[in-house]
């Protein structure tokens, strides 16, 4: 109904032209909230081109423009191959020559002409600040174009306003008589490399008594989101003393790695990645090498998620090889193929662990393992959010990030919006006596699998019914741990899993 509307407007209403001459703004023009328009016009010609240089992630700029009309929703926009026109509830307020193709300074004018008659109807707009409307503005246009994107209005808005998660290392609990007794203390932390111990009572923080504080008051005092001081008085079997701490840094790493020898003696490595990164690759690169005598690898991708191509190549080239691992789609008719290059650095058995929060690259790298018969696939599926990010630096600082590409496994099966499912589905197999009958089922070569990797005419969403989420991320941890080790240290049953 709001096409037809529009379209009867412009038919039969009287509209008025706008021509554009050498330029729309001075270096003086301002917007209500004091914009220099002159500099905003700028920066949305060089957004444009810069669009333009990833083919408008299959859009145009007409798009672009019109999802303006996104900022107020009195706003309805027209943008055809000749004119831009503004109409604001039933009245024309705005209508402009459409420029010609690739001017980006006239469509960067245009814009701001179409942002300007917005905020004079719009009075909230007129008290946002520089930084406001331009987020708003590029999140609206970029939105118009992939709307996943978004637009980073400087590089320090990625680093969290230059937060970071600290800690002094310290666990415990008030004890019967209101003191805070130490349960525990993390391995090389401030608490740790003052000396203080488990079973150390603390009855002061920062000269007050315990007794005058929450249990809030003492976890912020711990733990922060910046450095700070904590003076604290011990009470301890040599006696009382007073210690200065100050709090840490806590290093998340993307990637953990753990090491066990089974009660059979073979070693097995646990590898949990969060996110595939440069370091998450780094991390396993080094834990490989150093257990290069481990027979089975648990990797564990659960939790893992990326938009880094060349890592995820990096990751899976570790177990792989130089083998083609994903395509990459960038537009319709385009697909890339990812290679990594090396051999690979192992050849131990591997069981894959997934989930519905395994997403991006993360996919990408399951179904490779899966596809080459290198892996055993248990868990639940995946996301199906597989699409990794465009970033486009803008010469006012900001950053444009588009979500604009997505993955396919290398045989050419979509992961966006279907995901990875696994071989062996945890959730069926909850209890003690299901997952000896499966793994019986499993020896005696009675294993009815279905691949629906390769089955694309099942509805997904049945798939994920018959599969579902673990909800209990205790019990998710426990079955995933138990079937992987079994599954590694029964050459009879990796090997039949593996071939079917």
């Amino acid at each position: 109904m709001k096409i037809l509307k529009l379209i009867s407007i412009l038919v039969f209403g009287f509209i008025p032209a706008i021509c554009l001459g050498d330029g729309m703004f001075t270096e003086t023009d301002r917007a209500p909230n004091g914009i220099n328009l002159s500099v905003l016009s700028d920066n949305i010609a060089d957004i444009y081109e810069k669009l333009d240089g990833v083919r408008w992630a299959g859009k145009s700029v007409n798009v672009a423009i019109e999802s303006l009309e996104n900022l107020n929703p009195k706003a309805h926009i027209a943008a055809t191959d000749e004119r831009v026109v503004l109409v604001w509830g039933d009245s024309i307020i705005g209508n402009y020559p459409r420029p010609s193709d690739k001017d980006w300074r006239s469509f960067g004018e245009i814009t701001t002409a179409v942002l300007l008659k917005i905020m004079e109807n719009d009075s909230r707009l007129q008290q946002f600040s520089e930084e406001q409307i331009y987020k708003i503005l590029v999140d609206a246009l970029v939105k118009g174009i992939d709307e996943n994107g978004r637009y980073i209005y400087s590089e320090q808005d990625l680093l969290q306003d230059g937060r970071i998660l600290t800690s002094a290392g310290i666990q415990g609990a008030r004890d019967q008589y209101g003191n805070f007794r130490i349960t525990g203390i993390y391995k090389s932390s401030p608490a740790d490399i003052a000396g203080i111990s488990e079973g150390d009572l603390i009855d002061k923080i920062n000269g007050r008594e315990i007794s005058e504080l929450s249990d809030g008051d003492i976890d912020v005092a711990f733990n922060g989101l910046s450095s700070g001081t904590l003076k604290l008085h011990l009470l301890t079997p040599m006696g009382n003393r007073d210690v200065v701490l100050r709090r840490a840094t806590v290093v998340l790493s993307d990637a953990d790695i753990i090491h066990r020898t089974t009660t059979d003696g073979e070693e097995i490595l646990e590898i949990v990645v969060h996110r595939v990164s440069d370091n998450s690759v780094a991390i396993v690169s080094e834990a490989l090498e150093k257990y290069a005598s481990t027979s089975g690898i648990i990797l564990d991708l659960r939790s893992a998620t990326g938009d880094d191509i060349r890592s995820a190549a990096q990751m899976s080239g570790l177990f792989l090889g130089a083998v083609p691992i994903m395509r990459v789609v960038e537009t319709m008719a385009q697909e890339v193929e990812v290679v990594p290059g090396g051999d690979a650095v192992t050849d131990a058995k591997i069981v894959a662990v997934v989930s519905d929060m395994t997403r991006g690259t993360a996919e990408a790298i399951a179904a490779a393992l899966y596809e080459y018969e290198r892996a055993v696939l248990i868990g639940t599926p995946t996301a199906g959010v597989g699409r990794v990010a465009t970033r486009i630096d803008l010469k006012n600082g900001g950053i444009l990030e588009l979500m604009n590409k997505s993955l396919k496994t290398n045989s050419g099966r979509n992961i966006d919006g279907r995901g990875v499912f696994p071989l062996v589905c945890l959730s069926n197999i909850r209890s003690e006596s299901q997952q000896s009958a499966f793994l019986v089922n499993v020896i005696n070569n009675d294993f009815n699998r279905h691949d629906y990797n390769q089955d694309t005419d099942v509805d997904i969403n049945a798939l994920r019914r018959g599969c579902p989420v673990i909800t209990s991320g205790e019990d998710e941890d426990a079955l995933s741990a138990a079937m992987s080790v079994k599954i590694l240290t029964d050459d009879k049953i990796y090997n039949r899993l593996i071939s079917e």
